[in-house]
């Protein structure tokens, strides 16, 4: 029977950035593993969210470098992520525009559910009637 992982923020950060070569040398073995299917690897929209964070904010990453680093975790088909369709579409609106990230993730969340998103964020509110559902 195939080892189920979950895999947190360090990992893919550690593949990432490669700061650290030790504990890069492990994460690429890990992460290589998953893509030859030996192992199951799963994560969290969560996870996606602190990685967003710890680059912008710790590492000080440019939107475009983040988003570039993040477009290279959601294509790896061999880790199952969480809501991974509403976090490629909240990452391509988030792209272009000037909304933060977690706004696009609602806006595009809310739309896939054929939902109204209530919020008293009036940037959202600007970037919501574009998705209107009503």
């Amino acid at each position: 029977m195939i080892k189920t992982y979950f895999v947190n923020t360090n990992y893919f950060l550690r593949l990432l950035i490669k700061d650290n070569n030790q504990q890069y040398q492990v994460a690429y073995l890990f992460f290589k593993k998953a893509a030859d299917y030996k192992i199951r690897v799963l994560t969290s929209t969560v996870v996606i969210f602190e990685i967003f964070w710890v680059l912008s904010s710790f590492y000080q990453k440019q939107k475009k470098q983040v988003i570039s680093l993040l477009e290279n975790i959601l294509k790896m088909d061999f880790v199952e992520i969480e809501h991974r369709q509403t976090l490629i579409e909240a990452l391509e609106l988030y792209s272009h525009n000037f909304l933060d990230f977690e706004d696009c993730y609602y806006i595009i969340f809310a739309k896939n559910f054929s939902a109204n998103l209530v919020t008293f964020d009036q940037k959202i509110n600007k970037m919501m009637k574009l998705y209107k559902t009503e």
